[in-house]
């Protein structure tokens, strides 16, 4: 990292260890099932924390910074993670193809619902919209992977596509993935679903009842369409 990047960081981190609360964290870190620790700041405080250091650091008048997220992403509390989505919402319009690669490591370390489904729907979601040609070149192969979140993350990519959807990939991808026992899978394919049948209730409908679904992803899939 260059200088300044190690600056942005010790303002954030300095930020962030003048918050810290002990008594909050427990709770934290048992509502994440104890996979990872936490710093002990809540949501709407670090948010304020975080809109304090994008307005001093300035880092959003700059090119993305992947060293930066890489940083965030390493430090062991969970809050850092949770700035570095901040950061890439922030930065989605920046964002090109070759981000893909970046965003799938980070898909892949520290995986957990929060993350996952933050990194899918909008940072994979908004590359595949302006390059769709990484469907068939990368993917479609995540949605076979042998590695559950990167599957997950391929039934989520288009959760904000809404009209937009490609209907017929979508429901390839839940295809690929309806008889997995594993719950995350389930819900997620509930999810995308239940999203998709907002634009489409009746394609939504018809694909439910006409496919063998578990009954966690028709739950949550049926919702807006009885």
């Amino acid at each position: 990292m260059e200088r300044s990047d190690y600056l942005q960081l010790d303002l954030l981190t300095n930020l962030f260890e003048k918050n810290r609360n002990e008594t909050n964290a427990g709770p934290m870190e048992s509502y994440m099932k104890g996979h990872f620790p936490f710093l002990g700041i809540k949501s709407p405080l670090r948010k304020e924390l975080e809109k304090q250091f994008f307005k001093e650091s300035g880092i959003l008048k700059e090119s993305f910074n992947r060293d930066f997220v890489s940083e965030l992403w390493d430090k062991r509390e969970r809050e850092y993670q949770y700035t570095a989505l901040t950061y890439i919402e922030k930065s989605l319009n920046k964002l090109e193809k070759h981000d893909l690669e970046f965003m799938k490591r980070l898909i892949m370390t520290k995986s957990w619902w929060d993350t996952v489904d933050a990194i899918a729907p909008k940072a994979v979601g908004k590359i595949t919209q302006k390059h769709p040609e990484v469907v068939e070149e990368t993917l479609n192969s995540w949605a076979e992977h042998n590695y559950m979140w990167l599957r997950r993350a391929a039934i989520l990519f288009q959760l904000k596509y809404k009209e937009k959807t490609n209907e017929e990939l979508l429901y390839q991808y839940i295809g690929l993935n309806a008889d997995s026992k594993e719950f995350f899978i389930q819900k997620a394919i509930g999810w995308a679903l239940r999203e998709y049948s907002k634009s489409n209730p009746a394609s939504v409908k018809a694909f439910i009842e006409g496919h063998r679904l578990a009954p966690l992803s028709v739950r949550e899939g049926s919702k807006y369409v009885g």
